[in-house]
């Protein structure tokens, strides 16, 4: 069995961003990058299924040089192989997922893991739309996963509560945070990584349907008010609430 896992190289979400000087982008000076959070959980749950069940792992990831990073950190959690659709170009989440749905059509893999979304977007919508496009089956913000023969049963998340599905091989899983908890990699591990090659592919080319136009930050927060210490501020209070405020 062969098994992809989708890789992100995004911002550190702990690290401070800048808007560049064309509106359109971040600046890229002084910004850390990781591996996407949500990737890792993919990564791990990757990795389990091997060991449970044997196979072959591949990491495989679209952006520029600096995704190597986030490539050979998966590869030092155990991922056998990676590849980087090396491309610097700006692309929405459609051309992102026909790029990775090629390369994981070539792979010849019947089991993929994505991370339920990347931090840098938010789109929430990259795994859907490469089983979409391979015509694979898709089960998204799963919090478990169990493969038995063909049958995959996993459970997942939906507001208020949780639902089971069931589903075959071929799949995509979008892993949310839950599902397991992600290894951290051993020297031995990293080691290794630094001797693997990393393969470099041309990704398959793709218009784009969405275009940044603007980014901006979000508008300062107003000062906060303090009306009183003790009971007797409670009617001003909800009068602010009411009058100015207007949420009561």
């Amino acid at each position: 069995m062969k098994i992809a896992v989708c890789v992100s190289h995004v911002p550190d979400t702990a690290t401070k961003i800048n808007i560049a000087a064309d509106g359109k982008s971040i600046d890229p000076s002084g910004v850390t990058y990781v591996v996407n959070p949500y990737d890792e959980f993919a990564i791990e749950e990757a990795l389990k299924t091997k060991e449970k069940l044997g196979g072959e792992t591949v990491a495989i990831s679209l952006g520029g040089e600096a995704n190597k990073e986030s490539l050979r950190k998966a590869l030092a959690m155990g991922i056998d192989n990676a590849v980087l659709l090396k491309d610097d170009s700006n692309r929405d989440s459609i051309s992102i997922a026909k790029a990775l749905a090629e390369e994981i059509k070539a792979q010849g893999a019947d089991l993929v893991f994505c991370g339920k979304q990347s931090v840098d977007l938010d789109n929430s919508v990259t795994g859907q739309l490469i089983s979409e496009i391979l015509g694979y089956n898709s089960v998204s913000v799963a919090v478990t996963f169990n493969l038995d023969g063909n049958k995959i049963i996993c459970e997942r998340e939906i507001e208020g509560g949780k639902e089971i599905i069931e589903t075959t091989l071929p799949a995509v899983i979008t892993a949310q945070k839950g599902l397991n908890e992600p290894r951290y990699a051993s020297l031995k591990g990293i080691m290794a990584a630094k001797k693997k090659v990393i393969e470099e592919k041309q990704p398959a080319q793709s218009g784009s349907y969405l275009e940044i136009v603007a980014m901006k930050r979000p508008a300062a927060k107003q000062a906060g008010k303090i009306v009183g210490t003790d009971a007797s501020a409670v009617p001003e209070l909800v009068r602010l609430l009411r009058e100015e405020a207007k949420v009561i």
